[in-house]
């Protein structure tokens, strides 16, 4: 039994696998979840069978034993409910932490609220057979980080719904990035060019010198960057633009570039991917600046795709404004408009090595066609969002909602929602390793408290800053400042 568990630690994810694993990582009756393949280097966590009230300089070889079995591990790693009550129960092991082999684990989403927070007292066995102390107090979050582990975060850990978070892990895709690309709006101003298919965009000054609008905006979206980049932790490479540029909607970066990493769209996409896309808007094209393609391109992508080229045929997909893509399971969804045109998302699916391609029409509360999906809907690891009113074909709305409920916990919005642009949201990688979903403040109080919740559970943070000028004047919100670089 033990060199058949121990077997187990090492990846193999069959049903026995799976049984055997399900919240221990050692042997079956051990108590403890292991960290690695190889079972007796690799840190052990474990709960002690009385509460501990904070750590202690050693653990006895017998106190080990007692949560470890016959075994006898490098390391242990004892957690604590630093936050609960002296007269509450503890909660059990295998209701916060489940091994999913590799070393890789699925956690409980609950303990990423403050109260509910674990911490961590990590000891390491001496030559007498005595666990020093290591460390203590460390957030079980950044300790399974720093040990190289990867998590997914998961509401129910008896349940395997959604599925995404577990098949990210066991495929080794990523839904988000820690890395993005941002253009500071330092020579913003209202794109009138833009403004002809854009009806979340409202009147106001061109740029110029000496402008208040731009002011304003660049003290919002200053407050986006740092929430960003000191808050949860992303990396951000900043440009900026003058008005010789001639581009007023700089700061949407994300609408004419994407990447994609090997192994994306559940192995699909086999090379590392840059893609350039073709821009319906003169301005907009300008966009596309020699200095950041020449970054972009140094980056090493082994396979570079140009869509630009279809401007003079018409024909627009404007990046991941036109495509919100589920980059694990492979799927693309599209909201048809002038600036989605449906055989070039069809080439895009082919070329990125997509499984499949959801299309459909969406209009806003105005009547009119929302011109970008990603105003309408927004796909993270374990939660989507979308708008399923605004799409008006039955057929078209039950196959979108089929596609995401078949692999993530949904939030539908109302269409008064995505004028406060609560579709335009964007999932990122913390400082953590761990999913946070980024949005303005004006989604974030447009959000109801139960939909915030869903969206909560399955993400470590929502973070969101107030943009409210740029959104008002630009038509679009903090998803479509962020260009995730992979």
């Amino acid at each position: 039994m033990l060199r058949h568990a121990l077997g187990l630690i090492r990846g193999d994810t069959t049903a026995a696998a799976s049984a055997l694993l399900n919240t221990r990582g050692y042997a079956a009756g051990s108590l403890g979840v292991s960290l690695g393949m190889d079972a007796p280097e690799a840190a052990l966590l474990v709960r002690m069978p009385e509460r501990t009230w904070g750590a202690s300089s050693e653990l006895t070889g017998a106190n080990v034993r007692a949560v470890a079995g016959d075994l006898e591990p490098k390391r242990v790693a004892v957690l604590r409910d630093a936050f609960g009550s002296f007269d509450e129960p503890v909660r059990p092991l295998h209701e916060v932490i489940k091994s999913l082999g590799f070393g890789h684990v699925a956690v409980a989403s609950k303990i990423t609220e403050h109260h509910a927070r674990i911490v961590v007292d990590e000891y390491e066995r001496n030559p007498q057979g005595v666990y020093k102390l290591k460390s203590a107090s460390a957030d079980l979050l950044s300790f399974l980080h720093n040990k190289g582990s990867r998590v997914a975060l998961m509401p129910n850990l008896s349940a395997e719904h959604p599925i995404t978070p577990l098949t990210a892990i066991r495929k080794g895709v990523k839904q988000s990035s820690n890395e993005i690309l941002m253009v500071a709006p330092t020579a913003f101003g209202f794109n009138e060019q833009a403004a002809q298919d854009n009806s979340f965009m409202h009147k106001a000054s061109k740029p110029g010198e000496g402008s208040e609008l731009t002011r304003q905006v660049l003290k919002e979206y200053a407050g986006l960057h740092h929430q960003l980049t000191e808050v949860a932790g992303v990396k951000v490479t900043l440009y900026e633009h003058d008005l010789a540029h001639g581009t007023p909607d700089a700061c949407f970066p994300n609408n004419w570039f994407s990447t994609h990493p090997v192994g994306e769209a559940s192995g699909g996409t086999t090379q590392s991917t840059l893609v350039f896309y073709p821009m319906k808007h003169p301005n907009r094209q300008a966009e596309r600046r020699q200095d950041m393609i020449g970054v972009l391109k140094g980056r090493g992508y082994n396979n570079i795709v140009d869509m630009s080229v279809h401007e003079s045929d018409n024909k627009f997909l404007e990046g991941t404004g036109s495509l919100v893509i589920d980059r694990v399971n492979g799927v693309a969804y599209v909201a048809l408009s002038e600036r989605a045109d449906e055989r070039l998302a069809q080439e895009w699916v082919q070329k990125l090595g997509y499984k499949e391609l959801v299309t459909f029409r969406s209009t806003d509360l105005r009547g009119k066609g929302v011109y970008h999906t990603n105003v309408m809907m927004g796909i993270g690891t374990g939660v989507a969002i979308v708008c399923a009113e605004s799409v008006q074909d039955l057929k078209e709305r039950n196959r979108l909602l089929c596609a995401l409920k078949k692999t993530h916990e949904v939030v539908e919005v109302s269409l008064a929602q995505i004028d406060a642009l609560c579709g335009n949201v964007l999932e990122v990688e913390d400082g953590k390793g761990l999913p946070a979903m980024a949005m303005s403040t004006q989604a974030y109080n447009a959000f109801t408290e139960e939909q915030r919740k869903v969206i909560r559970r399955n993400v470590n943070s929502i973070v969101h800053a107030p943009i409210d000028t740029l959104e008002r004047v630009g038509g679009g919100g903090v998803r479509c400042t962020l260009a995730e670089l992979f």
